[in-house]
């Protein structure tokens, strides 16, 4: 572990800021910049950080994915240093920022915190992934383990294609999502059935060690479906990265499912702000 390396955090909000205070603990000299005037005076500081995580939003808004924010704040590191992407990135994303940014390494981590245990996550990870621009070249492998060793060590750590560490982060939301608006669908199958009891069947389900207890409930954070922030304007992405590989019937079926989601959660009021963001009035 170099820590002679000084790591700069663009964006701090729960998981610049979680990543930047572990990576502190683990004495390393660090710069954290966003646009609050808590940290805006370190703006310039960035370009002499070795390696600069950018923690920033990728929002699903009406007009598509937006990765605007990422693409603008990258311009803030040094010339031959590295960035690494947390913010979650459509496929493709990491290949075209380097394209646009060909003196710096841009690589794409994705993250896996939950927003109420975000500290507890960085510290103790399940998976570290680090996905570079070419994984058959030597000197960028080397620099991705420089940057591997940086976070806290997880049992399962992976340096590979950029595109292949995109598609992660989607896949692990995006089966969430069909997990939880298929226990919609079965919970509402229950309903129409006196004898049958979805606490019954829920917990049964459970204990099958590949479903797990995870993403079971049918009312979650204020009503039904599969919401909060990353879930739904995901799924959208991932929606979006099919319709542009023209893969037209896999699109119709994921557009199904999302539509009765947000049955689901228009119905009951569930994260209305979110879904304006997101798909309008």
């Amino acid at each position: 572990m170099d820590q002679n390396l000084t790591i700069g955090f663009i964006g701090q909000g729960y998981v610049g800021k979680n990543y930047a205070d572990v990576i502190e603990e683990r004495g390393y000299d660090i710069i954290r910049y966003d646009d609050t005037d808590k940290f805006i005076q370190n703006k310039d500081k960035l370009k002499d950080c070795d390696i600069v995580v950018v923690a920033v939003p990728t929002p699903t808004t009406p007009q598509g994915f937006d990765s605007s924010i990422v693409e603008k704040v990258l311009n803030l590191v040094g010339k031959n240093k590295i960035a690494v992407v947390k913010s979650t990135i459509k496929l493709g994303t990491t290949a075209r920022l380097n394209e646009m940014y060909p003196d710096i390494d841009i690589m794409h981590s994705p993250e896996f915190l939950t927003a109420f245990t975000a500290a507890n996550d960085v510290r103790t990870p399940s998976r570290n992934i680090l996905g570079i621009e070419d994984i058959n070249n030597p000197e960028l492998v080397e620099k991705a383990k420089t940057v591997m060793k940086v976070f806290p060590k997880a049992p399962y750590e992976l340096i590979t294609q950029a595109e292949n560490a995109e598609l992660i982060k989607y896949g692990g939301n995006c089966w969430f999502y069909f997990k939880v608006v298929f226990m919609n669908i079965l919970y509402d199958l229950i309903e129409q059935h006196e004898k049958i009891d979805y606490a019954t069947i829920r917990e049964a389900l459970a204990k099958d060690p590949r479903i797990g207890y995870s993403h079971l409930d049918v009312l979650h954070q204020g009503g039904r479906g599969a919401g909060g922030a990353c879930f739904i304007k995901d799924f959208e992405a991932f929606i979006e990265m099919l319709k542009e590989t023209g893969l037209d019937k896999q699109r119709d079926t994921c557009e199904n499912v999302r539509n009765i989601n947000l049955h689901y959660m228009r119905s009951t009021g569930k994260d209305p702000d979110l879904l304006k963001g997101v798909y309008g009035e």
